[in-house]
C-alpha cells in the first residue's frame, strides 16, 4: 500500500496521484509538482489515502512543495499572459488562413511550454503557425485539437436545465452516451431536446442508466401476458418509475385496461415469445 494525494490541474479535469512525502497537505491546497509537461501548479483534489501500488498506471512522483505567495503570483501572471496570447494567436490563424477555432490557451507554470487548444472539422496543417508562434513567444509550442465536448468543458456555460454544464462543473471524465438510454427512459427522441450545447447527447442521460436497467429487468414489457389478482391479461402500458401497469383483461377485452402494481402481477409469457407464437399462427403480432 502507498499513501497518495490527488492533484487536479485546470477546472474539473481528472486527478493524478502524487506522493505527499511528509508535507502537511489538505484538500484544496495549491501545490507545485513536476509532470511530463514540466513543472505545474495544481490543486489538491483529495487528501491522503492508502492505495494499492498495482493501481498506478504511471511512475508516482512526489510533490515538490506547497505553493507560496510568489508561486501564486506566477500563476496569476500566466493567466494574464494567456489572455493576451489569445488575440495574438487568432491574428496568426487569420494570417495563415487556417480553418480552425481557437478555444483556450494554457501556460505551464515554468513557462516551458504553451498549449493552444482548438477545434476544426478535419486535419489542419499548422506547421507554419507553430513556427510563427515559437518565434513570438520564444518557448515550446503545442497545438492540440479537441472535440466539441472538450470545448464545452473548457468554456463552460448554462445548460437547458438552468444549471452550469455538468462537464465544467463536476464531471471528471466523459462517459459514453447512446440513444438507447433516451429510449429506455421514455424521452423524446427529438435531437434538440436530448442534446447538449455541444451538439452531442446530454451527459445526464447516463446518470439514471443503472436504475432504468434494474427496472426494465423486473418490469413486464408491453405485450406480455400476465397473471393478475383479477385474472389474466395483456400489458398495454408500462410506467417504469411508478411501477404501474395497465392490463387489458382477457375476460373483458372491450373494457378499459385495469391498473396494477408491478409486484401484483406474474409474467406468464413475455412479449417476445407471444409475438413469435402469433406470427407462427398467422396472426397479427399484438
Amino acid at each position: 500500500m502507498k499513501e497518495i494525494v490527488g492533484v487536479r490541474f485546470r477546472g474539473m479535469g481528472r486527478s493524478y496521484y502524487f506522493d505527499p512525502l511528509e508535507l502537511n497537505i489538505n484538500g484544496g491546497d495549491m501545490v507545485i509538482v513536476e509532470t511530463a509537461r514540466g513543472v505545474e501548479c495544481g490543486q489538491i483534489s483529495f487528501g491522503r489515502k492508502l492505495i494499492d501500488e498495482t493501481e498506478f498506471s504511471y511512475p508516482l512522483k512526489s510533490i515538490m512543495r506547497i505553493a507560496t505567495e510568489e508561486d501564486l503570483k506566477i500563476v496569476a501572471d500566466n493567466r494574464s499572459r494567456e489572455a493576451e496570447s489569445y488575440d495574438i494567436c487568432n491574428e496568426m490563424i487569420a494570417k495563415h488562413n487556417l480553418k480552425m477555432k481557437l478555444i483556450d490557451i494554457e501556460f505551464t507554470f515554468d513557462k516551458s511550454k504553451i498549449i493552444f487548444y482548438f477545434t476544426a472539422d478535419g486535419r489542419v496543417d499548422f506547421r507554419n503557425l507553430v513556427k510563427d508562434l515559437a518565434g513570438i513567444f520564444k518557448t515550446r509550442i503545442e497545438l492540440r485539437q479537441i472535440g466539441v465536448r472538450d470545448e464545452s468543458k473548457l468554456l463552460g456555460g448554462i445548460a437547458i436545465c438552468g444549471r452550469p454544464f455538468c462537464c465544467s462543473d463536476f464531471l471528471f471524465d466523459f462517459s459514453p452516451v447512446s440513444i438507447k438510454m433516451a429510449k429506455e427512459q421514455g424521452l423524446s427522441l427529438n435531437p434538440v431536446k436530448i442534446s447538449g450545447s455541444c451538439g452531442r447527447l446530454m451527459c445526464c442521460l447516463k446518470y439514471e442508466e443503472e436504475l432504468y436497467d434494474e427496472l426494465i429487468a423486473i418490469t413486464p414489457k408491453v405485450g406480455a401476458v400476465v397473471q393478475t389478482p383479477e385474472g389474466n391479461g395483456n400489458v398495454v402500458e408500462v410506467g417504469l418509475v411508478s411501477g404501474l401497469l395497465k392490463v387489458r383483461m382477457a375476460n373483458l377485452p372491450d373494457a378499459p385496461p385495469k391498473v396494477f402494481m408491478r409486484e401484483e402481477v406474474k409474467v406468464l409469457r413475455d412479449a417476445r415469445s407471444r409475438k413469435k407464437q402469433n406470427t407462427q399462427n398467422g396472426e397479427l403480432p399484438f
